[in-house]
């Protein structure tokens, strides 16, 4: 495996311009037995293809002095401090989060491998196998690198769905705290092959001139079949020039993502970016056997790509790289753009390097909508019918984010208003008859494989028995 190519499929095919035709009942229910709210789920035939663009270009922000607002928070947690909406993007925190999902494919893969034994017997899969999943932690913030819009803070109770039968899996995430504000995810395959749950606590803290965000809480990713468990957190992100200039995300720290099951490890280094830029957004590092010896070298850039070597070949190249100067570094530079709208590269590819994962290129348009994604676009989606299928507590029936992705910023400002006074009110409500609130999908438990406390989905919702959830909206 000493090409790209072999890797190549890598990419996510959602950015694709041949939208996949699915049915809103294949879509959004499995077993075929659960009934929508006043009519059947069966009614619903009509194929459709998920949108590409939102209803509304992305607002501008009118003329204000961001200093003015900004001034009294240095050093506090932004989660305590009312921003203005029009920091805001059109998703709550809940649809980003499921953006983990976007990557789908790179979990099909690692579970399509042979098991521990196989991998342990054969250096090959083996290191192809830790490879992927520690490119799946990777992707998952890529997508974000010019995302510098604040999603919707949750409200206490709020939940999202998203289910993709097409990638064979389906997600359901709760608002389980609001101070300090947690978000529980849990994600798992239509055929039982892998489970992906967390729960994230993000804080995040304004410097000046830049906002710095700790996205606490541990990822796990089961893979069922071969009885694996991988454990990992995000690296630290720190958004700069909040108040004048151009933003900008910087991702640094190290990320250990750990095989429980055999004693494998992967560490990731995301590297700051420095005084001169010369580190900005590279990635280095590692995998090691149980016996802590190096089987591979991972380099790339998160918000471009990721490549594989093995240690001899890549201290080999450094060695002979080192000697040859800045001038053969130079002509060593590939890009591995195919057309105009691809990722520009920048990554020096070491010969013998296999590529692991490569940045799908944004939509033409991304810019006029908030820099999402292709898959981001989708996420808050709301086809016809669907309110009555997903929880009344669902993200896509908020209004005041429904207002703002249709161009609505005076709804949304009044909408955004009302539901955090709603809370407020429901809070001293609360309080006043010492009742505590009482989360309805997830509940406080020990992750079995780090022994820390963690929200854990209890299961049922995918019943759709959605009687007792909260009116917060």
């Amino acid at each position: 495996m000493n090409s790209e190519e072999e890797f190549y499929d890598a990419e996510t095919g959602l950015e694709s311009d041949d939208s996949l035709e699915v049915s809103f009942k294949d879509a959004l229910v499995f077993d075929g037995s659960a009934q929508v709210p006043g009519g059947s789920a069966t009614n619903h035939h009509a194929a459709w293809r998920r949108r590409k663009t939102l209803p509304a270009e992305t607002i501008s922000r009118p003329n204000f002095s961001v200093t003015s607002i900004l001034r009294k928070c240095i050093g506090m947690e932004l989660s305590k401090i009312a921003m203005p909406i029009v920091f805001n993007e059109p998703l709550s925190f809940l649809q980003r989060l499921s953006e983990y999902m976007e990557h789908t494919h790179l979990i099909h893969r690692a579970c399509s491998l042979p098991d521990s034994i196989d991998r342990m017997q054969s250096f090959l899969w083996f290191t192809i196998s830790q490879q992927v999943v520690a490119a799946f932690a990777v992707s998952a913030v890529a997508s974000q690198s010019e995302r510098t819009g604040k999603p919707f803070n949750p409200l206490l109770g709020e939940t999202f769905e998203l289910t993709r039968e097409e990638e064979g899996y389906r997600l359901i995430s709760e608002q389980v705290s609001h101070h300090p504000p947690v978000s529980a995810f849990h994600a798992e395959s239509l055929k039982q092959e892998f489970a992906f749950h967390g729960s994230v606590y993000p804080k995040l803290k304004f410097w000046g001139k830049s906002v710095e965000a700790e996205p606490k809480g541990t990822m796990t990713l089961e893979l069922l079949k071969h009885k694996e468990a991988y454990t990992w957190t995000n690296p630290m992100c720190c958004i700069h020039n909040v108040i004048i200039g151009k933003l900008w995300i910087e991702q640094y720290g190290t990320v250990e993502i750990v095989n429980h099951s055999t004693g494998e490890k992967c560490v990731l280094n995301f590297k700051p970016c420095g005084m001169f830029g010369k580190e900005m957004h590279k990635v280095e590092g590692y995998i090691q056997d149980r016996s802590k010896k190096k089987r591979c070298i991972i380099y790339g850039k998160w918000t471009e790509c990721m490549y594989s070597v093995e240690p001899r070949v890549y201290e080999a190249y450094k060695k002979a790289d080192k000697k040859a100067g800045a001038d053969s570094k130079k002509q060593k530079q590939e890009s591995n753009c195919e057309d105009e709208n691809a990722v520009q590269e920048t990554v020096t590819v070491i010969p013998g390097s296999a590529l692991l994962w490569r940045i799908s290129p944004s939509p033409a348009h991304s810019a006029k909508m908030y820099n999402f994604s292709s898959f981001a676009v989708t996420l808050n989606e709301l086809e016809p019918g669907m309110e009555r299928l997903v929880a009344p507590t669902d993200c896509r029936q908020r209004p005041d984010i429904r207002a703002m992705e249709s161009g609505d910023l005076d709804t949304a400002s009044a909408e955004k208003e009302r539901l955090e006074e709603k809370q407020r009110a429901a809070r001293k409500e609360r309080s006043k008859e010492e009742e505590e609130w009482s989360t309805r999908w997830f509940r406080l438990g020990t992750n079995p494989h780090t022994g820390a406390e963690e929200w854990l989905y209890t299961g049922g919702y995918f019943d759709r028995n959605f009687a007792d959830c909260p009116s917060i909206y």
